[in-house]
């Protein structure tokens, strides 16, 4: 099964994100444009009906099992939020029991948004990672489906955003998205070879994780500790070997942006646009204001990837200066 998906399965697993929402908008914003002192576009894939982007990943992911007569009983995935919301999202829609494993201490809000959808939570482990390892260990002793945060099927999906992106902005010269796992960013690659759009694709990664930097300096999988605050939805300690391949292959370079950085991303969000960003939707931003200086210009994509941030870690980020 090839990683990237061609258009004709972007434009097919469209079909089956537009059964539970539209297309969500993009828009020039002028204050963050001012800041950034170039044309800037916002996707604002915070506007789902999860508040992240992932949902379109576990929706093409579903309807390709039902697709194949491959529907489980049962499906077993980890996450940090917006990927178990997606999950229990889309095995409602075809009446899939769904259990989740996420780390101790992960974010309260979208645990209960991830209840509140039907999934079973299960808390193991201190990160993302050993959160992860425990759900396949979970997944076989239960005779469930392992859900991976990496497939093509969930990456067709994922695509479809990027797909309205470029075909909204033409236009755009360089498009900033974060890497968790990296569907999304695989994704990204994936709409602009099928739409031969001429965008180049940066990649941002939490300089408090860094094992997709390191993985494609070293040129294999190389694990790095993932200890950033707030950017949770990047916390990951080891990459992905196949999101990988195409990431080293494809992307025009990676930034790392700190937690301080991704704050203040957040609060210029909020100030310049009055939209909630997590702090892996900031860090498009932060990244882009990092290299400003070389984007005079040209025009700019930012992908905002998700607003499920809790309320106490928002106020408090939003008081900061």
């Amino acid at each position: 099964m090839p990683i990237l998906p061609r258009l004709a399965d972007i434009e097919a697993a469209a079909q089956v994100v537009y059964r539970e929402f539209p297309p969500t908008p993009q828009y020039r914003w002028a204050l963050l444009s001012e800041r950034l002192g170039t044309d800037c576009w916002v996707k604002h894939e915070n506007h789902t009906p999860v508040g992240a982007f992932k949902i379109r990943g576990g929706l093409s992911y579903f309807a390709a099992l039902k697709t194949r007569g491959q529907l489980p009983r049962e499906v077993v995935s980890a996450t940090r939020g917006n990927h178990g919301q997606s999950m229990a999202w889309a095995a409602r829609v075809h009446g899939v029991a769904c259990t989740i494993v996420v780390p101790r201490g992960n974010s309260a809000e979208k645990n209960a948004a991830m209840r509140a959808l039907g999934a079973q939570l299960i808390e193991h482990g201190d990160d993302f990672t050993e959160s992860s390892d425990h759900a396949a260990r979970l997944a076989e002793q239960r005779g469930a489906l392992r859900v991976p945060s990496f497939h093509p099927d969930l990456v067709s999906g994922v695509a479809t955003y990027w797909w309205e992106f470029l075909r909204a902005v033409p236009h755009l010269d360089v498009a900033y998205v974060p890497i968790g796992l990296g569907s999304g960013a695989c994704a990204a690659i994936a709409a602009k070879r099928a739409l031969g759009h001429a965008a180049r694709i940066v990649g941002v990664v939490s300089a408090h994780a860094t094992t997709y930097a390191d993985s494609i300096a070293a040129g294999c999988v190389t694990e790095a500790p993932a200890t950033t605050r707030i950017a949770d939805g990047m916390a990951v300690r080891r990459a992905d070997a196949a999101a990988l391949a195409v990431l080293a292959e494809h992307l025009d370079h990676i930034v790392k942006v700190c937690d301080d950085e991704v704050a203040a991303a957040m609060r210029a969000i909020f100030t310049d646009t009055h939209n909630v960003a997590e702090g892996a939707g900031a860090a498009a931003l932060a990244a882009a204001m990092q290299e400003r200086a070389a984007l005079r210009g040209q025009c700019v994509g930012l992908a905002l990837t998700g607003a499920n941030v809790d309320a106490e870690v928002l106020a408090r980020l939003l008081q900061q200066q």
